[in-house]
């Protein structure tokens, strides 16, 4: 099978995650697009979404789902989004497509976070994905040289010849280099140096359960 064809697989065997009745939390990538495309089957028996990404809102509106604001709605049952790499313990190293702030958000207003992803994803430690970090522009010299500090290499994620400008008006630094042999506590640390807006590490909001895409089918892990 394709990694398209993964990805749809594990997008379609999310839906057994989402309750009727309830609001879906929906994270943003190539993998949550085929959920996106699957949940649009069932979007009569869901009153809508809360989405992580301006992009993921335009696709889940033109389907023709509701897409709520945050603020506007309580506690999810569940958040499905995919993941750049995740570990045997559901830690995660998210942000390839620069939504790792509100993905984070949206996973900590979330009761489980059900990871859908095909089989690369799994890694034995977390570091291998260049690892992205939300930043505020005025600090990213510093936070390069933090970065150096522990063995990383970061440089700022360019498209189309200029600094990516996040969902949020902010850069990403992109972290090569390290092996995150302890994700709990790298998170909390890196998140508590000033200009870090979110490290891409989710640990704290680590998967509930991982939908695995294989070529023998769905697997699925459970954390």
């Amino acid at each position: 099978m394709t990694q398209d064809e993964l990805k749809a697989l594990v997008g379609q065997a999310a839906l057994q995650y989402v309750t009727p009745g309830d609001i879906v939390g929906v994270g943003t990538g190539s993998t949550v697009n085929k959920f996106i495309e699957a949940l649009a089957s069932i979007r009569d028996q869901i009153p809508g979404a809360v989405s992580s990404s301006e992009a993921s809102t335009a696709r889940l509106k033109a389907l023709g789902i509701a897409v709520f604001e945050a603020n506007a709605v309580g506690e999810l049952s569940v958040y499905i989004d995919g993941a750049d790499e995740i570990d045997a313990r559901g830690h995660m190293v998210k942000g390839g497509g620069a939504a790792l702030t509100r993905e984070k958000i949206v996973a900590a207003q979330s009761r489980r976070f059900v990871c859908i992803a095909d089989e690369s994803k799994l890694v034995r430690t977390l570091g291998a994905f260049p690892l992205p970090v939300e930043v505020i522009p005025m600090a990213t010299a510093r936070l390069v040289r933090q970065f150096a500090a522990l063995g990383g290499l970061a440089q700022v994620r360019i498209r189309d010849g200029s600094p990516l400008i996040t969902d949020n008006g902010q850069h990403i630094l992109d972290v090569t280099g390290l092996q995150i042999n302890d994700p709990l506590s790298f998170e909390s640390e890196v998140n508590q140096w000033p200009g870090v807006v979110t490290v891409g590490v989710f640990a704290h909001q680590k998967a509930s359960v991982c939908l695995l895409g294989t070529p023998e089918g769905v697997k699925t892990l459970t954390f």
